[in-house]
């Protein structure tokens, strides 16, 4: 499980030692006569690159535990990005990686140490009955509030992207914009994801270890449409990554997550 939200230190290393091949890998990548675009993504399809700042990319931040939540630098365990709801104050993450610390706070554009959208106090947290009754993998999907600051809601600040059930699998290229628990700033890939099982789907892209999971899989139209999770909490492998089919369930709980009345 790649994907945990927490890792020893021997995985910590593990994961420095597969960074560094995925920047050679990805430095060959991009010099090699692998430059085909993407015909409905900013291609090429399946390289990692380190993530361009941008009005896009600021939407996607860290999760960090409480412990972190002062000093950033090294402390973060999971991704999250912010979500459209009439609140403007809600993020989607994978539900293993919101099952946990009550002092969590979200990072949005989180880079090289620094919150340059500032630090936002998770509140209320919404997932699945069947990630908390049992944490099935089928259901490893979550949302969840973040306070205000300075007056001013998160999707005021960064902006949302739009979350969307029912898409079919490989409809369209999503990007996946996650981070790496072992390095301080995001990584991307735009991939076609394809279909592992009625409830599953994957997606081809290195280089997303431990850290990565909840990255967001967003289409050309702003449209999370998956989440890194589900099967293996994410993938066994950085180079292979999973996601909850966003159905019913997960329709439900957005549903709740948006006109809950406190």
């Amino acid at each position: 499980m790649k994907r945990s939200s927490r890792t020893s230190r021997s995985a910590r290393l593990a994961g420095n030692r597969r960074y560094t091949l995925f920047v050679t890998v990805v430095t060959l990548a991009l010099t090699s006569a692998s430059v085909a675009t993407a015909d409905d993504g900013p291609g090429p399809f399946g390289v990692t690159t380190v993530t361009e700042a941008s009005k896009q990319s600021a939407r996607v931040g860290a999760l960090f535990g409480a412990a972190h939540a002062t000093r950033l630098v090294g402390g973060h365990h999971c991704t999250a990005s912010v979500v459209h709801s009439a609140g403007h104050d809600l993020i989607v993450s994978a539900a293993h990686c919101l099952d946990g610390d009550p002092g969590d706070v979200f990072v949005p554009g989180y880079r090289d140490g620094t919150a340059p959208y500032g630090v936002w106090k998770i509140e209320r947290r919404f997932l699945p009955d069947g990630w908390s009754k049992g944490q099935a993998e089928d259901s490893d999907i979550g949302f969840a509030t973040v306070a205000e600051e300075d007056g001013r809601n998160i999707e005021d600040v960064v902006g949302a992207d739009r979350f969307v059930t029912g898409m079919a699998t490989g409809a369209t290229a999503v990007t996946i914009t996650g981070y790496p628990s072992t390095t301080d700033q995001p990584i991307s890939c735009t991939n076609k994801p394809t279909v592992h099982s009625t409830t599953q789907q994957r997606i081809d892209c290195p280089g997303f270890p431990g850290g990565t999971s909840g990255s967001p899989w967003v289409n050309g139209d702003q449209q999370i449409v998956g989440a890194i999770g589900g099967h293996e909490q994410g993938g066994a492998t950085p180079d292979i990554s999973y996601s909850v089919v966003f159905g019913k369930e997960a329709a439900e709980l957005y549903r709740d997550a948006t006109t809950d009345p406190e």
